[in-house]
Protein backbone atom coordinates (compact mmCIF):
# COMPACT_ATOMS: atom_id res chain seq x y z
CA UNK A 1 0.00 0.00 0.00
CA UNK A 2 1.98 2.94 -1.22
CA UNK A 3 0.15 6.01 -0.10
CA UNK A 4 1.83 7.68 2.78
CA UNK A 5 5.48 7.57 3.73
CA UNK A 6 4.81 6.58 7.32
CA UNK A 7 6.04 3.29 8.73
CA UNK A 8 2.55 2.53 10.04
CA UNK A 9 1.32 2.15 6.48
CA UNK A 10 4.20 -0.13 5.59
CA UNK A 11 3.52 -2.27 8.66
CA UNK A 12 -0.08 -2.58 7.50
CA UNK A 13 1.11 -3.83 4.12
CA UNK A 14 3.58 -6.29 5.68
CA UNK A 15 0.77 -7.72 7.81
CA UNK A 16 -1.33 -8.28 4.69
CA UNK A 17 1.56 -10.07 2.99
CA UNK A 18 2.25 -12.27 6.00
CA UNK A 19 -1.42 -13.25 6.31
CA UNK A 20 -1.99 -13.94 2.61
CA UNK A 21 1.29 -15.38 1.41
CA UNK A 22 -0.25 -17.87 -1.03
CA UNK A 23 -2.23 -15.11 -2.73
CA UNK A 24 0.89 -12.92 -2.88
CA UNK A 25 2.84 -15.75 -4.54
CA UNK A 26 0.13 -16.06 -7.18
CA UNK A 27 0.32 -12.33 -7.93
CA UNK A 28 4.10 -12.37 -8.10
CA UNK A 29 3.97 -15.34 -10.47
CA UNK A 30 1.89 -13.21 -12.83
CA UNK A 31 4.40 -10.37 -12.59
CA UNK A 32 7.25 -12.75 -13.45
CA UNK A 33 5.32 -14.26 -16.38
CA UNK A 34 4.58 -10.82 -17.85
CA UNK A 35 8.17 -9.62 -17.32
CA UNK A 36 9.66 -12.73 -18.93
CA UNK A 37 7.26 -12.52 -21.85
CA UNK A 38 8.13 -8.87 -22.45
CA UNK A 39 11.91 -9.03 -22.09
CA UNK A 40 13.06 -12.65 -22.03
CA UNK A 41 13.91 -15.09 -19.27
CA UNK A 42 17.39 -13.82 -18.31
CA UNK A 43 17.25 -11.50 -15.26
CA UNK A 44 20.76 -10.23 -16.07
CA UNK A 45 19.45 -8.59 -19.23
CA UNK A 46 15.82 -8.06 -18.17
CA UNK A 47 15.65 -5.57 -15.29
CA UNK A 48 11.91 -5.89 -14.90
CA UNK A 49 12.25 -9.64 -14.49
CA UNK A 50 15.08 -9.19 -11.99
CA UNK A 51 12.94 -6.89 -9.85
CA UNK A 52 9.98 -9.29 -10.05
CA UNK A 53 12.22 -12.17 -8.95
CA UNK A 54 13.61 -10.09 -6.09
CA UNK A 55 10.06 -9.29 -4.97
CA UNK A 56 9.24 -13.00 -5.04
CA UNK A 57 12.32 -13.92 -3.02
CA UNK A 58 11.54 -11.24 -0.44
CA UNK A 59 8.35 -13.13 0.52
CA UNK A 60 10.03 -16.56 0.42
CA UNK A 61 8.44 -17.73 -2.82
CA UNK A 62 9.96 -21.16 -3.66
CA UNK A 63 12.61 -21.30 -6.37
CA UNK A 64 10.58 -23.90 -8.32
CA UNK A 65 7.62 -21.51 -8.48
CA UNK A 66 9.85 -18.72 -9.77
CA UNK A 67 11.43 -20.91 -12.45
CA UNK A 68 8.03 -22.24 -13.54
CA UNK A 69 6.69 -18.69 -13.92
CA UNK A 70 9.72 -17.70 -16.02
CA UNK A 71 9.16 -20.68 -18.31
CA UNK A 72 5.50 -19.75 -18.72
CA UNK A 73 6.56 -16.26 -19.72
CA UNK A 74 9.10 -17.48 -22.27
CA UNK A 75 6.69 -20.05 -23.72
CA UNK A 76 8.54 -23.16 -22.48
CA UNK A 77 5.43 -24.02 -20.46
CA UNK A 78 1.79 -23.21 -21.14
CA UNK A 79 0.66 -20.11 -19.27
CA UNK A 80 -2.06 -17.51 -19.37
CA UNK A 81 -1.90 -14.21 -21.22
CA UNK A 82 -2.27 -11.19 -18.96
CA UNK A 83 -3.20 -7.61 -19.82
CA UNK A 84 -1.62 -4.75 -17.87
CA UNK A 85 -4.15 -2.09 -16.89
CA UNK A 86 -4.06 0.93 -14.58
CA UNK A 87 -7.37 1.65 -12.86
CA UNK A 88 -7.78 5.11 -11.33
CA UNK A 89 -10.38 6.41 -8.95
CA UNK A 90 -11.29 8.12 -5.71
CA UNK A 91 -12.04 6.94 -2.19
CA UNK A 92 -13.73 8.74 0.69
CA UNK A 93 -12.33 12.14 1.58
CA UNK A 94 -11.22 12.76 -2.01
CA UNK A 95 -8.40 10.22 -1.68
CA UNK A 96 -6.78 9.37 -5.04
CA UNK A 97 -6.29 5.64 -5.72
CA UNK A 98 -4.30 3.82 -8.40
CA UNK A 99 -4.56 0.07 -8.98
CA UNK A 100 -1.99 -1.76 -11.10
CA UNK A 101 -3.78 -4.71 -12.67
CA UNK A 102 -2.66 -7.92 -14.37
CA UNK A 103 -5.72 -9.77 -15.65
CA UNK A 104 -6.59 -12.52 -18.10
CA UNK A 105 -10.19 -11.26 -18.29
CA UNK A 106 -10.89 -7.52 -18.38
CA UNK A 107 -14.65 -8.11 -18.45
CA UNK A 108 -14.43 -9.86 -15.10
CA UNK A 109 -11.94 -7.56 -13.40
CA UNK A 110 -13.44 -4.14 -14.17
CA UNK A 111 -16.86 -4.66 -12.50
CA UNK A 112 -15.30 -6.43 -9.51
CA UNK A 113 -12.86 -3.58 -8.86
CA UNK A 114 -15.59 -0.99 -9.45
CA UNK A 115 -17.76 -2.73 -6.85
CA UNK A 116 -14.96 -2.54 -4.24
CA UNK A 117 -14.70 1.21 -4.81
CA UNK A 118 -18.46 1.76 -4.67
CA UNK A 119 -19.05 -0.33 -1.54
CA UNK A 120 -16.45 1.84 0.23
CA UNK A 121 -18.08 5.09 -0.89
CA UNK A 122 -15.61 5.68 -3.72
CA UNK A 123 -15.76 5.49 -7.48
CA UNK A 124 -13.64 4.53 -10.47
CA UNK A 125 -12.62 7.45 -12.66
CA UNK A 126 -11.51 8.04 -16.23
CA UNK A 127 -8.01 7.21 -17.43
CA UNK A 128 -5.58 9.90 -16.30
CA UNK A 129 -7.83 11.35 -13.58
CA UNK A 130 -5.35 10.77 -10.72
CA UNK A 131 -2.17 9.29 -12.23
CA UNK A 132 -0.70 12.79 -12.58
CA UNK A 133 -0.65 13.08 -8.77
CA UNK A 134 1.98 10.34 -8.45
CA UNK A 135 5.60 9.64 -9.40
CA UNK A 136 7.11 6.17 -9.86
CA UNK A 137 9.98 5.77 -7.44
CA UNK A 138 12.11 3.05 -5.94
CA UNK A 139 11.82 2.87 -2.15
CA UNK A 140 13.89 0.90 0.34
CA UNK A 141 13.05 0.88 4.06
CA UNK A 142 15.79 0.10 6.57
CA UNK A 143 15.69 -0.32 10.35
CA UNK A 144 17.50 2.63 11.91
CA UNK A 145 19.44 0.34 14.26
CA UNK A 146 21.37 -1.15 11.32
CA UNK A 147 23.26 1.95 10.26
CA UNK A 148 23.62 5.68 10.92
CA UNK A 149 22.01 8.29 8.70
CA UNK A 150 25.23 9.91 7.51
CA UNK A 151 26.75 6.60 6.37
CA UNK A 152 23.55 5.50 4.64
CA UNK A 153 23.06 8.92 3.02
CA UNK A 154 26.56 8.85 1.54
CA UNK A 155 26.25 5.24 0.37
CA UNK A 156 22.80 5.68 -1.17
CA UNK A 157 23.49 8.97 -2.96
CA UNK A 158 26.71 7.63 -4.42
CA UNK A 159 24.69 4.72 -5.87
CA UNK A 160 22.16 7.12 -7.43
CA UNK A 161 19.51 7.66 -4.73
CA UNK A 162 17.64 10.97 -4.64
CA UNK A 163 16.98 11.22 -0.91
CA UNK A 164 17.21 9.47 2.46
CA UNK A 165 14.53 10.22 5.07
CA UNK A 166 14.41 9.30 8.75
CA UNK A 167 10.91 8.39 10.00
CA UNK A 168 9.79 6.59 13.15
CA UNK A 169 13.14 4.87 13.69
CA UNK A 170 13.36 3.80 10.06
CA UNK A 171 15.25 5.11 7.05
CA UNK A 172 13.56 5.48 3.67
CA UNK A 173 15.80 5.58 0.64
CA UNK A 174 14.09 7.08 -2.42
CA UNK A 175 15.43 6.74 -5.98
CA UNK A 176 14.50 6.91 -9.64
CA UNK A 177 13.28 3.52 -10.93
CA UNK A 178 16.20 3.44 -13.39
CA UNK A 179 18.65 3.62 -10.46
CA UNK A 180 16.78 1.17 -8.24
CA UNK A 181 18.99 -1.82 -9.08
CA UNK A 182 22.22 0.09 -8.37
CA UNK A 183 20.94 1.44 -5.06
CA UNK A 184 19.62 -1.97 -4.01
CA UNK A 185 22.93 -3.64 -4.88
CA UNK A 186 24.99 -1.02 -3.01
CA UNK A 187 22.92 -1.48 0.15
CA UNK A 188 23.14 -5.27 -0.11
CA UNK A 189 26.91 -5.13 -0.57
CA UNK A 190 27.15 -3.01 2.57
CA UNK A 191 25.35 -5.90 4.34
CA UNK A 192 22.41 -3.70 5.28
CA UNK A 193 19.08 -5.55 5.29
CA UNK A 194 15.93 -3.92 3.96
CA UNK A 195 12.46 -4.35 5.46
CA UNK A 196 10.77 -3.22 2.26
CA UNK A 197 12.24 -2.85 -1.20
CA UNK A 198 10.11 -2.06 -4.26
CA UNK A 199 9.30 0.24 -7.14
CA UNK A 200 6.04 1.97 -6.37
CA UNK A 201 4.05 5.15 -6.94
CA UNK A 202 4.58 7.96 -4.46
CA UNK A 203 2.07 10.82 -4.21
CA UNK A 204 3.26 14.39 -4.74
CA UNK A 205 0.96 15.54 -1.92
CA UNK A 206 -1.05 13.75 0.75
CA UNK A 207 -4.45 14.15 2.39
CA UNK A 208 -4.73 13.72 6.18
CA UNK A 209 -7.64 11.51 7.25
CA UNK A 210 -9.64 11.43 10.46
CA UNK A 211 -10.22 8.14 12.24
CA UNK A 212 -13.61 7.32 10.72
CA UNK A 213 -12.52 8.06 7.16
CA UNK A 214 -9.15 6.36 7.63
CA UNK A 215 -10.80 3.16 8.84
CA UNK A 216 -12.99 2.97 5.73
CA UNK A 217 -10.19 3.91 3.31
CA UNK A 218 -7.81 1.37 4.85
CA UNK A 219 -10.50 -1.31 4.51
CA UNK A 220 -11.04 -0.39 0.85
CA UNK A 221 -7.31 -0.57 0.17
CA UNK A 222 -7.13 -3.93 1.93
CA UNK A 223 -10.00 -5.26 -0.21
CA UNK A 224 -8.31 -3.99 -3.38
CA UNK A 225 -4.99 -5.53 -2.30
CA UNK A 226 -6.83 -8.79 -1.69
CA UNK A 227 -8.23 -8.98 -5.23
CA UNK A 228 -6.43 -11.61 -7.31
CA UNK A 229 -5.92 -9.31 -10.30
CA UNK A 230 -4.62 -6.28 -8.37
CA UNK A 231 -0.82 -6.19 -8.24
CA UNK A 232 -0.30 -2.95 -6.34
CA UNK A 233 -2.41 -0.19 -4.83
CA UNK A 234 -1.15 3.37 -4.42
CA UNK A 235 -2.96 6.23 -2.75
CA UNK A 236 -2.30 9.74 -1.50
CA UNK A 237 -3.76 9.54 1.99
CA UNK A 238 -1.87 10.08 5.23
CA UNK A 239 -2.97 8.79 8.60
CA UNK A 240 -1.53 11.00 11.37
CA UNK A 241 0.15 9.21 14.28
CA UNK A 242 -2.59 10.12 16.74
CA UNK A 243 -5.21 8.67 14.40
CA UNK A 244 -3.19 5.46 14.00
CA UNK A 245 -3.11 5.17 17.79
CA UNK A 246 -6.85 5.76 17.95
CA UNK A 247 -7.34 2.93 15.44
CA UNK A 248 -4.97 0.69 17.41
CA UNK A 249 -2.43 0.36 14.58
Amino acid sequence: MAGHSHWAGIKHKKALIDNKRGKVWSKLSRAIIVAAKAGGGDPDTNLRLRYAINDAKSVSMPKDNIERAIKKGTGELDGGTFDEILYEGYGLGGVAVLCEILTDNRNRTAPEVRKIFELAGGKLGATGCVAWMFERKGILVIDGAQTDEEKLFELALEAGAEDVKSLDGKFEVICNPDDFGNVQEAIQQAEIETEMCEITRIPNDTIDLDAETAKKVLKMVENLDDHDDVQKVASNFNVPDEVMEELGM
